[in-house]
């Protein structure tokens, strides 16, 4: 398989990538990435792709508009070249959370980044937890999301800890802590909130009974931190006994990592969907990586398998 299949890495996901390669018995492929002075981009390719099946890792996390447009030159380069097929694997998807007009006049960005992708030669894309999931249907192409609750749930197992309750940070995010408390067969509470404007959301009230439980508070991305440190602390109020931070994607804007670091959460885990530099990281903080859940989507794609198997390596039988 090493020989029909090749695996580029850009800026954003270096790391990721050569973790993915050395799962799956390979190398990454020679690329280098150009930013000149005036932004403007150039990626050439340094190897024969001619033939080949190619799978671009990339998450289109922070800087966001640069780390697309990486994707999309290079892409144009790996069609020129005469690659077989193109996989953009989108580890965190950004601008999905324009994923509707919520007001007059607004752009549905998710759609544009869709077509931009479709255009620019991509035959099909695998990303993890898409803020929404109506955005595969943005595509034409096949998409594959995959998910990183079960490793999330895999890491809790291995704590061992007793008397759970799992919590949803808002009522959009039910249906993942329902998921997950139907793999520990616990409770679910769910944190009722109201978000004035973006990036700011008011802690109202919490719907179930969090009292002298271990606390999952677990959500599809942490970006500035303030929606889910207020739920922490409302937890804590309630009576909780611990309270466990749980996420598929570290944005970690702004105020984040003071407000994760000040916050009563006894653990922080967050996937590595997005880089976390060693400057971001603290003792609470626990990074599980979705390398082997990748590789053998991967893996699995390239033999024709179903990828919705992959999961099950970590004890996820859910549909």
């Amino acid at each position: 398989m090493k020989n029909q299949i090749t695996i580029f890495a850009l800026s954003a996901s270096q790391q990721l990538a050569e973790d993915i390669a050395g799962i799956l018995g390979t190398e990454v492929g020679k690329s280098k990435v150009h930013h000149f002075a005036d932004g403007e981009i150039l990626v050439e390719i340094g190897e024969s792709v001619r033939g080949k099946d190619v799978f671009i890792v990339q998450s289109t996390c922070n800087p966001v508009t640069e780390n697309l447009m990486e994707i999309l030159v290079l892409c144009d380069a790996l069609k020129r070249a005469s690659a077989r097929q193109i996989t953009a694997v989108i580890p965190y998807f950004g601008y999905a959370r324009q994923d509707r007009k919520a007001k007059p006049r607004q752009p549905i960005t998710s759609k544009l980044v869709a077509d931009l992708l479709t255009t620019a030669g991509v035959d099909r894309v695998v990303t993890i937890d898409l803020h929404a999931r109506q955005i595969q249907g943005f595509f034409d192409i096949p998409v594959d999301e995959m998910q990183a609750l079960p490793l999330i749930c895999k890491y809790f197992k291995e704590q061992n800890l007793e008397d759970l309750c799992v919590v949803s940070p808002d009522h959009g995010g039910a249906t993942r802590a329902r998921q997950m408390s139907e793999f520990f067969d616990c409770p679910i509470a769910i944190i009722d909130k109201r978000r004035p404007k973006p990036n700011v959301a008011e802690v109202m009230g919490i719907i179930g009974d969090v009292e002298g439980k271990n606390c999952i508070l677990i959500d599809d991305m942490i970006d500035t931190a303030g929606t889910i440190t207020a739920g922490v602390d409302m937890l804590k109020k309630k009576g909780a006994k611990d309270v466990y931070i749980a996420c598929s994607h570290g944005v970690l804007s702004g105020p984040a990592i003071d407000r994760l670091k000040s916050c009563d959460a006894k653990e922080i885990v967050i996937t590595d969907t997005i880089p976390l530099p060693k400057e971001k990281q603290f003792d609470r903080m626990k990074v599980v990586t979705v390398a082997d859940l990748l590789a053998h989507t991967i893996d699995n794609i390239e033999n024709n398998l179903p990828v919705s198997d992959v999961v099950k390596r970590y004890g996820w039988n859910q549909d």
